[in-house]
């Protein structure tokens, strides 16, 4: 069909709620590639918010998918038990940790995942509050919803929220909520939690668990000081807190390690992974220390489709190919570059506020000018919109839509990467014009 008919089709078919960055009508991918209806070829950069670290449709993950779809397609795990499931559980508990015992549970979704990690926290700990963040983004249901901050269009018009959800502010240096420099600061945002926020606003008694984006992802990719999540593991660990760790997003060796927490050293209680974890299927796990796990009595957690077979298949494949193709040193290889050009684009446009990133998660904050650091988000739109003009697909992020993001998948050659970069300055300088 014409790409007009299918919009139209959309127009009349789809829930207008559910949003559409771009135009794009896509009929085939493949690697960093995708192509259109009308035979137009495009480089994605979006990387399916974050999906697609090892790339559209790799070979090994089509040809597990078919294997096990020959095979059987689903029995639902809590009737009938089946390898892959139990497999891709033991894989994942040894990636998080090889120090402590950790057991997983599989579900379909990141929203999905965050719920029951809240849900297993509560359990375990007996007490009814989340300590969250400002800037967050942990899903869209009625719970995750409630931990997401921004409002509009998350939240608005969804009341009421669920209660005993507190929010503090996040480590977001160029903007910092108390006027502070790092590092002079000394990580003021953390330890405020300790110094005044248990006294002010809930009991650290009342408080079950603290959920963390170590970077934050659709808040606008906002890089903690390094000290941070360490901070936030001590003020747990004195508190009986579960510390629980949403790597939806960052996770699987887009941060130059295969999980963000890697980088501080610290050891969560529950860590939160989806996207990524299985190349476009819809898979989610909950991977936590077995104590805090087993707190949950038998049939107290769990879900017809949570871990399908099919899915769990490809989460193997994909969890092989980020070892054999070695895709945490290519993320750091692609974040040098990346965070390079960057740079050369803050001292090259005024508008280009801040720059920030780990591995190959990047992003430019577009705002006014540098004297003038209101957020622009207009101007992150046209940026993107005439991208996708030329060829690449991008996505915008953050809490006033003015931060450009860079999720690549992490096979990208070193040419598409370049002609991606150059497309994009090439969008910005048109913006002086």
């Amino acid at each position: 069909m014409k790409k007009e008919d299918l919009i139209k089709m959309r127009q009349d078919h789809v829930a207008r709620g559910v949003n559409q960055f771009i135009p794009a009508v896509i009929t085939e991918a493949k690697g960093v590639l995708v192509r259109d209806v009308e035979g137009r070829e495009f480089l994605d950069f979006s990387g399916g918010i974050g999906v697609l670290n090892v790339g559209h449709c790799p070979e090994e993950v089509v040809e597990a998918i078919r294997d096990q779809a020959g095979k059987y397609i689903h029995t639902c795990f809590m009737v009938q038990m089946y390898e892959p499931y139990i497999a891709l559980a033991k894989e994942l508990n040894e990636l998080v940790s090889t120090k402590t015992s950790m057991k997983t549970m599989f579900v379909n979704s990141g929203a999905e995942a965050v719920e029951n990690a809240v849900k297993i926290a509560k359990y375990f700990t007996k007490r009814p509050g989340v300590l969250c963040f400002e800037n967050a983004f942990h899903g869209r249901t009625a719970m995750t919803m409630s931990l997401t901050s921004k409002v509009k269009n998350y939240k608005f018009g969804f009341w009421p929220f669920m209660p005993e959800i507190y929010r503090a502010p996040y480590a977001y240096c160029y903007r910092c909520s108390y006027g502070l420099k790092y590092p002079s600061c000394g990580v003021y945002c953390a330890d405020f939690i300790s110094e005044k926020f248990f006294d002010l606003y809930a009991a650290a008694e009342s408080i079950a668990a603290i959920i963390v984006e170590p970077v934050q992802g659709e808040g606008g990719f906002i890089v903690p000081p390094q000290e941070y999540l360490g901070k936030l593991q001590k003020i747990c660990r004195e508190h009986g807190i579960v510390l629980i760790v949403d790597e939806i997003q960052t996770g699987f060796a887009r941060t130059g390690k295969m999980f963000v927490y890697e980088h501080s050293g610290v050891e969560p209680d529950i860590v939160v992974t989806a996207k990524s974890l299985a190349a476009g299927m819809p898979l989610a796990a909950v991977t936590g220390k077995a104590a805090v796990m087993d707190a949950v009595e038998n049939a107290g957690i769990g879900g017809t489709f949570g871990g399908n077979p099919v899915c769990c298949r490809a989460g193997l494949a994909v969890l092989k190919i980020l070892k054999e193709k070695k895709l945490v040193e290519r993320s750091n290889a692609i974040g040098k570059k990346v965070m390079e050009k960057f740079r050369s684009f803050y001292d090259k446009y005024p508008y280009v506020g801040d720059t920030r990133g780990l591995g190959a998660m990047n992003a430019m904050e577009i705002v006014v000018d540098k004297k003038n650091p209101k957020p622009n988000g207009d101007l992150a739109k046209a940026i993107v919109k005439r991208c996708y003009e030329k060829g690449l697909i991008m996505l915008t992020a953050g809490s006033f839509g003015n931060v450009i993001r860079h999720l690549v998948p992490l096979v990208v050659t070193d040419e598409q990467l370049e002609k991606g970069l150059k497309i994009l300055d090439e969008a910005m300088a048109e913006q002086l014009e």
